[in-house]
């Protein structure tokens, strides 16, 4: 029977995925939830205002429609899949195909509702498969036979396709016409890789999410166990408590019982999400870029993909390798493979890319160097993006105008880079004052969000644990006129420390 041929959904993402870890049944709920409220948000974002009356987007769901807003209700069509209202009648579509009534009188027009097998392993499935013009998405929320649960997701075009096959085998079998209709619409959503913007976009609502749940939480802790069942229908939750979707209280767990960060798991998983599509798009720029009947225009805007796709990349890495740290028992078993290295090979390579990370932002940078660089010990490749991300985020936080001094000089036995703003000031006559701190808000354990400028990136105590792990150290102090300071010492060899002694 099809039952035991078919490939659940979590079997899918399984087989594509580098790893899938089971947790508690709380935990998975939880990145479920979240990651659907962001999924709600990113579509409210993303589809057309101004033609509600227009299906806009396909929404594949079990076992219960997701989305109550009225604008998504009106503009997506939805199909739900459950095991419960099981009409046996399904099973022989070809002997009374009129007994089969997708389409339910009193569910919403666009509402659609579709019969599992009771054996069918969909049954032990939550889902949404989401297909709309800017993009394609899957999420699966499982429940194992040993009581544990996983959740996994992707924007992986080919993977959301293998879904698709999944799900419309078994329409087929149930009801041939309906699935002839509903493969048309599919097709209508083209698998193409996703916008990186709508990567970062859904990013920013995941966290935003994660952060909101986190609120709740702790405001029930505080007001005890009736404000608990209060907060499951507050604020990160309120959107799924209706008629339609009820999440009872035994899925919203106490927070003692989670885990102690549990948005490092979330956030590994989104980093490689990210990605993979991104490292697509960029080979398939750069197989474009060996062609030789390009016009010259379409050369520059294809470098120009390439360096968005490659510098998103390596932030994605650096939170990728920012949330393995925190699983680990201490900073010294951390550590990375480090070695000693010229850091004027590295600063060579990385100085162009900060440069244009300033003019970007129409700022200035001037590095400073001695004129002989000594060997240090590090990680060569790590330390490269770990500099060049701490560069990103601080010119993202400097006015327009700004001046960034980089200066690189020998302390001790170790080597010191110091990255210090400096503002102009159109009165010589006044000393030029640093501008008011960018607002900086807390997301999980391991990030921060800038509003002003809607960056999201590694908080201060994150990326002093990154430094520590390639055997370097960062120092951050806030200067009366010159604003933050960012100092880095790492290490020199051993063979440059007697030679520091000799000269001293």
């Amino acid at each position: 029977m099809y039952e035991w041929i078919l490939p659940s959904l979590s079997e899918i993402l399984a087989q594509n995925q580098s790893s899938v870890a089971e947790c508690s049944p709380g935990k998975a709920e939880r990145q479920w939830r979240v990651s659907l409220a962001a999924t709600e948000h990113l579509l409210l974002n993303t589809l057309a205002s101004d033609s509600v009356d227009t299906t806009q987007g396909l929404v594949l769901a079990a076992p219960a429609p997701l989305f109550s807003q009225p604008k998504l209700t009106q503009s997506l069509e939805t199909v739900t899949f459950t095991a419960k209202p099981f009409n046996p009648l399904a099973l022989m579509p070809f002997q009374m195909p009129d007994a089969i009534a997708p389409i339910d009188e009193e569910i919403a027009p666009h509402e659609s509702v579709l019969p599992l097998l009771p054996a069918d392993p969909l049954g032990a499935e939550q889902f949404c498969l989401v297909f709309t013009d800017k993009f394609r998405l899957v999420l699966v929320l499982a429940t194992h036979k040993n009581g544990k649960k996983t959740f996994s997701f992707s924007f992986e075009p080919e993977v959301v396709q293998q879904a698709w096959r999944s799900l419309g085998a078994r329409v087929m079998l149930a009801n041939p016409e309906f699935f002839a209709r509903l493969d048309v619409l599919v097709q209508q959503y083209s698998p193409v890789a996703p916008d990186c913007r709508i990567m970062i976009q859904f990013s920013q609502l995941l966290l935003q999410e994660l952060t909101e749940a986190e609120e709740t939480k702790e405001w029930a802790i505080g007001t005890g166990e009736e404000a608990g069942e209060q907060a499951a229908g507050g604020r990160g939750y309120k959107k799924y408590n209706n008629s339609q979707f009820a999440i009872p209280n035994a899925q919203c767990p106490m927070p003692h019982a989670q885990s102690p960060n549990p948005d490092v798991e979330l956030l590994q998983a989104f980093a490689h999400e990210v990605r993979t599509p991104l490292t697509t798009i960029r080979t398939m720029t750069r197989l474009l870029l060996k062609r030789r009947d390009l016009d010259t225009s379409v050369i520059n805007r294809l470098k120009i993909i390439d360096h968005e796709c490659t510098e998103q990349i390596d932030r994605m890495e650096l939170l990728f390798k920012a949330a393995e740290l925190e699983t680990t028992a201490s900073t010294k078993s951390s550590k990375t493979q480090l070695t000693p290295m010229s850091l004027d090979q590295v600063l060579q390579q990385s100085i162009p890319r900060w440069e244009q990370a300033a003019h970007r932002r129409n700022l200035t940078l001037n590095v400073v160097l001695p004129q002989q660089l000594p060997t240090v010990v590090s990680n060569p490749m790590m330390l490269d993006q770990v500099l060049t991300g701490l560069i990103e985020n601080f010119t993202r936080s400097l006015p327009s105008g700004s001046h960034i001094q980089v200066q690189v000089i020998p302390a001790g036995d170790q080597l010191k880079l110091q990255l210090s703003p400096q503002f102009g000031c159109k009165d010589s006559g006044k000393a030029a004052t640093a501008p008011t701190p960018p607002i900086r808000k807390a997301l999980g354990q391991l990030l921060m969000f800038q509003p002003e400028t809607g960056t999201i990136s590694l908080n201060i105590a994150a990326t002093k644990h990154l430094f520590q792990a390639i055997g370097g150290k960062l120092i951050v102090r806030q200067r009366p006129h010159y604003g933050e300071v960012l100092t880095i010492f790492l290490p020199l060899e051993v063979s440059n420390k007697h030679k520091s002694g000799a000269k001293a």
